[in-house]
């Protein structure tokens, strides 16, 4: 069995989840409009260049979430999936998910995204395993706008893949082969941790570094 790891944004799908959520929240009215939209801004801004702090962005997000019920939030979350996620899933990321499943593979997304933005979309994918920020949830199930544990970006993606295959008895050497597939140079920790890294829709920061490596490069999206 070989393992298959996918980043999730500008990787599986054609836009940043993270982002396009708070656009969302913009829209629906149920946070204000200019102050949300300009800090969601800067922050995509500072992802882009790789300059962006995870911990104080996922404060940013998961704050946002604490404000308001989890049935409020689940509610606005399927009306995000149908709006906004389900029409950007194309058929090549869907494909190239069957080649690894249909292959048996062990098939894992790993996100800087929160788990709570980012289970609704691994599950539209068809993937059971999600590797994501996990937000701290009281005994009532609500969100406290505390993270659990490191952030699963950059180096932590690394951290976060060896213990999740850590608590199932393996370890990247437990496979033949072990893919990565990511978008951005954020990711250069994880994909040069597996045996078989990719560029897929790379950044032009990712691109320069695989073409140096003599990574392959793929195009999901046009």
């Amino acid at each position: 069995m070989n393992l298959a790891l996918f980043d999730l944004d500008h990787t599986l799908i054609p836009l940043d989840s993270d982002y396009e959520w708070g656009q969302f929240l913009v829209r629906i009215g149920a946070v204000d409009a200019v102050e949300f939209a300009r800090r969601n801004a800067a922050f995509y801004a500072q992802y882009e260049a790789g300059t962006l702090d995870p911990v104080e962005y996922l404060e940013f997000a998961l704050s946002t979430l604490a404000q308001f019920p989890r049935r409020e939030l689940d509610a606005w979350h399927r009306q995000f999936m149908a709006e906004v996620i389900e029409p950007g899933i194309k058929p090549a990321a869907l494909e190239l998910l069957a080649r690894h499943r249909d292959a048996g593979d062990e098939i894992a997304i790993i996100t800087a995204t929160n788990r709570f933005v980012a289970a609704p979309i691994a599950r539209a994918l068809g993937v059971d395993n999600l590797i994501a920020a996990q937000p701290e949830v009281n005994a009532e199930g609500e969100i406290t706008g505390k993270l659990l544990g490191i952030p699963t970006s950059g180096p932590g993606k690394v951290i976060h893949t060896n213990e999740w295959l850590a608590a199932n008895g393996k370890s990247l050497s437990s496979y033949e082969r072990s893919y990565f597939y990511s978008d951005s140079q954020n990711d250069i920790p994880l994909l040069s941790a597996v045996s078989h890294p990719v560029a897929t829709n790379p950044n032009a920061l990712l691109k320069a570094h695989a073409q140096a490596q003599g990574w392959p490069i793929l195009s999901l999206f046009e």
